[in-house]
């Protein structure tokens, strides 16, 4: 017979299960135990032998930010005390059918771990140590194959909706082995598995465009990379910015995702106590030393063996990382926070030298949340690198993206055509009152330099804002291995066009007749002509410029120096004859000069012009106008060639800037 005190800690325990699935429910509106679909390939197995990996702080600067604190940036990485270890000793394995969870108060570290398992290990050396993936070492053919790294911030297209960005990265990513039914089935596989049919047919957004909410977004993130079906998932901070609530069913989705047989490695900063329960695995660090790794139902029993115990009511997670974070408040709090860390450390050390994982634990027991799936049903072979779609399909598929987000993007493409609408009526109505008497030499001459130099300059600094707001997105998808620099060259200025034909045109029509220029179709098609291949030069200079510098603003101060060299050196502020050596070099790449020549030939070439000097009056043709301002050097043919060769080099520029120089963005400098 069963005591009272048997019977009242039954019902206790029948207590406690309930208020737990009460609370579940609470939070999963959903059945999380359903798995649209697992991860069908061989188990994977993560291990990290004894890594140690250092850093040189000085080298993570980057060089213009050095030259705004006036240091020679080949001068600032001879420091040797900037150079810290960020990882110490660390050594764990982690098997698919598990989530592991790095908890740290310092967020650099984590990142820095992660970053060297994808092998993405800038500004820094592996001391010793290795990581091993499958009983390989690893290395970047390898991560590509089994690794799906998603990052802190979310890196996607905002005008797209949810299944246009999935289904777009299936077109890319996915064998072409798949059909079209297929590729959209695994779409729609994923949506369900992250929770996101109820937005499936929203736009993405970001913080200027409004779309999907944040933890929404972030489920998008990890769709992306879930497409390819991975068998290792790293998430790097997947619930910052999230509300408690978010962040719950966010975790518990990465947690049904361990149960589909992947490998689920996250990065977190004192989660609550619902989320620690979700995790299988606990990695605790502090100043890059390994306080406890091991089971989570475990790591209480651990400190409380050690001599400190949680409080009751406290959150384990909470409660341990104060204890081991180092405190800088002063040099005595430090020195004793320093202490107490690296005695842990070596605590835990001693403590799990008898074991291969080095993952501590109470009691050996199998790992519940191990999915036994066959190996030898494959969903989808992640080694097939070489059925990936061609050169041209991701092309096309690269070109439908772009072309979809630029058109989506409505309020920036109406302010644009405004913008140039309101030009073109600004300086139209401005001559319009001559009626038809024509203009004199030196108006028509001012009128011709406007048209080809104001619309260029709008759309430079247009186009540098523009691609650095997909530079974030292009710069991961080049890692990822997604596309090479080809198809989104060829993808990217292909989509810029219809743009530029459609602001040409808004621009050049209304001014070309209210300023009353020359009524033949032919020099009105002829001018617009001259326009469209001026205003291509300078999209296509801001493209090089976006492509070339890190930041923003370093882009559009060059861009802005660059246009205004060509724009002093373009013939109308003063004479070709009268300029000297180096802007007469300028003049000659100056698009700005040959759009303004081009057009003067257009309007003066067969024109009879009237000149008044005191009494006389006497007739002056457009040719010999032209041979005065020495704006007759080329004929009109050879200038639209040159046009289109100065936007060709331009375009050369731009290929070797994607190709050889890293498209970071301010997120990852």
């Amino acid at each position: 017979m069963k005591t009272c005190s048997q019977v009242g800690a039954a019902v206790k325990e029948d207590t406690r299960k309930a208020k737990m699935e009460l609370q579940d429910s609470i939070f999963c509106s959903e059945d999380d135990n359903s798995l649209y679909f697992t991860y069908s390939g061989k188990s994977n197995v993560l291990e990290v032998r004894d890594l140690n990996y250092q850093v040189d702080m000085a080298s993570q600067i980057p060089w213009y930010q050095k030259l705004s604190e006036l240091k020679m940036p080949w001068a600032c990485g001879t420091d040797h005390s900037s150079r810290m270890m960020a990882i110490q000793n660390l050594t764990f394995k982690v098997r698919s059918g598990q989530m592991l969870a790095l908890i740290e108060s310092s967020a650099c570290r984590k990142t820095t771990l992660f970053d060297v398992i994808t092998c993405r290990d800038h500004g820094g050396k592996i001391a010793s140590g290795q990581v091993i993936i499958n009983g390989k070492p690893s290395n970047r053919q390898l991560v590509k194959k089994c690794i799906a790294h998603v990052r802190q911030d979310d890196r996607l297209l905002p005008n797209l909706t949810v299944k246009e960005t999935l289904f777009f990265i299936a077109k890319l990513r996915l064998p072409k082995i798949f059909s079209e039914t297929e590729r959209k089935k695994r779409v729609e596989e994923v949506i369900a598995e992250l929770r996101l049919r109820q937005c499936a047919n929203t736009k993405v957004g970001n913080e200027y465009i409004r779309g999907v909410s944040g933890g929404e977004r972030r489920r998008v993130s990890i769709g992306v990379q879930l497409l390819w079906n991975p068998g290792i998932l790293i998430f790097d901070e997947p619930t910052s910015g999230l509300d408690s609530f978010t962040a719950h069913n966010l975790v518990i989705t990465l947690s049904r995702l361990a149960r589909g047989n992947r490998l689920v490695l996250l990065s977190v900063h004192q989660p609550r106590s619902d989320i620690f329960q979700l995790f299988d695995l606990i990695l605790l660090m502090t100043s890059g030393a390994t306080i406890y790794s091991g089971a989570a139902r475990d790591m209480v029993q651990y400190f409380k063996e050690i001599g400190y115990p949680c409080p009751t009511y406290s959150n384990p997670a909470d409660f341990y990382v104060d204890l081991t974070s180092v405190d800088r408040q002063t040099t005595e709090t430090e020195v004793e926070s320093q202490q107490r860390a690296s005695s842990l450390a070596a605590i835990f050390l001693e403590k799990v030298k008898q074991f291969d994982d080095f993952l501590w634990q109470s009691r050996p027991e199998e790992d519940e949340n191990m999915v036994s799936v066959s190996t030898d049903e494959l969903n989808m072979n992640p080694h097939s690198t070489n059925q990936l779609p061609g050169w041209f399909q991701k092309f096309t598929v690269l070109l439908s993206r772009q072309v979809s987000n630029n058109v989506r993007d409505l309020s920036a493409l109406l302010i644009r055509g405004c913008e140039a609408l309101l030009m073109s009526l600004l300086i139209g109505f401005l001559y319009y009152g001559h009626g038809k008497t024509k203009l004199s030499i030196q108006d028509t001459s001012a009128l011709l330099y406007m048209i080809g130099a104001l619309i260029p300059f709008t759309v430079i600094f247009e186009g540098i804002t523009k691609c650095y707001s997909e530079r974030i997105v292009l710069y991961q998808d080049f890692e990822d291995g997604l596309y090479p620099v080809g198809p989104y060259f060829f993808a990217k200025v292909l989509a810029e066009l219809p743009e530029q034909f459609v602001l040409c045109i808004i621009y050049g029509v209304p001014i070309y007749w209210l300023a009353n220029l020359s009524p033949e179709p032919e020099h009105f098609f002829l001018n617009l002509l001259l326009l469209i291949l001026g205003t291509g030069c300078a999209r296509t200079m801001a493209l090089w410029v976006s492509a070339l510098l890190p930041t923003m603003q370093i882009s559009a101060f060059f861009g802005n120096v660059l246009y205004t060299t060509f724009f002093l050196s373009g013939g109308f502020l003063i004479s070709l004859q009268n300029l000297w050596t180096v802007p007469s070099w300028i003049s000659n790449v100056s698009f700005v000069r040959w759009c303004f020549e081009g057009m003067m030939q257009v309007q003066f070439t067969g024109l009879t012009y009237t000149m008044t000097s005191g009494n006389f009056t006497y007739p002056v043709s457009g040719k010999l106008v032209l041979q005065a301002m020495d704006l007759d050097s080329q004929p009109l043919y050879a200038i639209c060639l040159i046009l289109a060769g100065i936007s060709t080099g331009f375009l050369i520029l731009y290929y070797l800037s994607l190709r050889f120089i890293n498209q970071k963005s301010n997120q990852d400098w």
